[in-house]
């Protein structure tokens, strides 16, 4: 049954590309489909991504509604965009290599996660103080990135803003190489780390007691997870409630909580809602900029309704 989901999921997923790479084409088509491979292989990479990353998460904190958005790693990544322009300058920070800057963030968000979230997976917190904490760190580093977008100049400003909105239109397509290299390393390694995830979701205790050595999993699994986040929020910006709805549907559609069956099922699923919402969106209504809007407000509304459900169980 799981592989009969798995396979329904992949072909709905190459329907969504090749229409994608193949509605409203007109003109120099060669170019076109170029222009629509590229960004194709983008929208791929945040889908898997954000998947994987807010899968894994859930499992690590053992809770369905978190997910690294919600808890702040986004808006750490922003943050440390505009320090960067606030230190550096606008000139200084649009003259460093793509490439390098992103390892650098990479490697920054890395540490700055597990140094925000291992103290609290460490006392095991229940779910009210971990999405109360994770909404506090949110909050303060959305607020450090507004105090210093009023001290920089304005102009250096708009070099920085670029990156927070979420838009599945415009994706930084010079860092698609490198992002796929890491998204890559990081399928692997997730998918290795299958039955590993399975016993995780049993919590530290059990973890433990089937071998397990807890501490170092959990700051293995929150350094992909940061890395995964530092990917996506790169590539279109923060989207805050995407991987909970993702997440969700895989689970709703495969019925189980198997890593070897969630973790293809939530990329599948993240694929077919953003290549196939790309392209109803962009090139079946026009207007490529309302698909995060759309999802923002579908995830957001799966999202209390996950809170409503469990408050009453």
């Amino acid at each position: 049954m799981a592989g009969r989901h798995i396979l329904g999921l992949a072909l709905v997923a190459v329907a969504c590309m090749v229409a994608f790479l193949a509605i409203g084409l007109r003109g120099d088509i060669a170019f076109v489909l170029q222009l629509r491979a590229v960004k194709l292989a983008a929208l791929v990479q945040v889908g898997v991504a954000i998947a994987l990353s807010t899968v894994v998460f859930q499992t690590v904190t053992g809770n369905r509604i978190l997910t690294p958005s919600i808890m702040g790693l986004d808006a750490l990544y922003l943050f440390g965009q505009m320090l960067m322009v606030f230190l550096l300058g606008g000139v200084g920070y649009a003259t460093l290599d793509p490439q390098l800057k992103f390892a650098a963030e990479i490697l920054l968000l890395m540490a700055l996660a597990c140094a925000l979230l291992l103290p609290m997976l460490r006392r095991r917190l229940d779910m009210g103080l971990m999405l109360l904490a994770g909404v506090v760190c949110g909050v303060l580093f959305r607020s450090l990135q507004a105090l210093l977008a009023r001290l920089i100049d304005p102009n250096e400003f708009a070099v920085a803003q670029s990156a927070s909105f979420a838009s599945f239109n415009a994706v930084r397509t010079d860092l698609l190489a490198f992002a796929a290299l890491v998204t890559l390393a990081a399928v692997i390694v997730v998918w290795r780390a299958r039955h590993v995830l399975d016993i995780v979701a049993l919590g530290a205790d059990a973890a433990t007691g089937l071998g397990i050595h807890w501490q170092r999993t959990v700051t293995g699994l929150l350094v992909l997870v940061a890395a995964l986040v530092a990917v996506s929020t790169a590539l279109v910006g923060p989207v805050a409630f995407f991987g909970l709805l993702v997440a969700a549907l895989a689970k709703r559609i495969t019925g189980t909580v198997r890593h070897a069956t969630l973790l293809p099922a939530a990329a599948l699923t993240g694929i077919i809602v953003l290549v196939g919402g790309q392209a109803l969106f962009q090139h079946g209504l026009g207007s490529g900029a309302t698909l995060g809007v759309v999802i923002e407000f579908v995830g957001g509304i799966v999202f209390l309704l996950m809170l409503l459900w469990g408050s009453r169980r």
